[in-house]
């Protein structure tokens, strides 16, 4: 086990890291009942993404919590981020380096799934993604 010390003034800023936990349990949850009915095929996806949202009971609801979980998720890391900032937790590097590797893995998987769906937005999203990406 690491031994981090806890601030004497721990205060509510601190609950980010549960909350990171509790959204990605959801986006897990969710994203397997999503999962059951996504054709993963580049001209099915899209048709697949309405038949989640209109035929499967509701279908729209876990879209919509999937799409809404995976912000609230950003916002829960970007506090962290910010609390981890202003406490000085970048001090201990290790654990800093893991969180960065882990926010460049959770950037990534997010991009993914952006794409999934394969509408407009995911293929221009993809497009440039990828140009940025090449560019370099």
């Amino acid at each position: 086990f690491i031994d981090l010390p806890s601030p004497a003034n721990i205060s509510s800023w601190w609950n980010f890291g549960s909350l990171l936990g509790v959204c990605l349990d959801a986006q897990i949850v969710t994203g397997l009942f999503l999962a059951m009915h996504y054709t993963a095929d580049t001209s099915l996806a899209f048709s697949s993404i309405a038949h989640i949202c209109r035929d499967v009971n509701n279908g729209w609801l876990l879209r919509n919590l999937h799409a809404n979980g995976a912000s609230f998720f950003f916002i829960c890391i970007y506090f962290h981020i910010g609390r981890g900032l202003y406490y000085g937790s970048y001090l201990y590097k290790e654990t800093w380096n893991i969180g960065v590797i882990l926010l460049f893995l959770v950037m990534a998987t997010a991009f993914v799934g952006y794409v999934l769906p394969w509408g407009q937005m995911s293929f221009w999203g993809a497009t440039v993604i990828t140009n940025l990406l090449s560019a370099a």
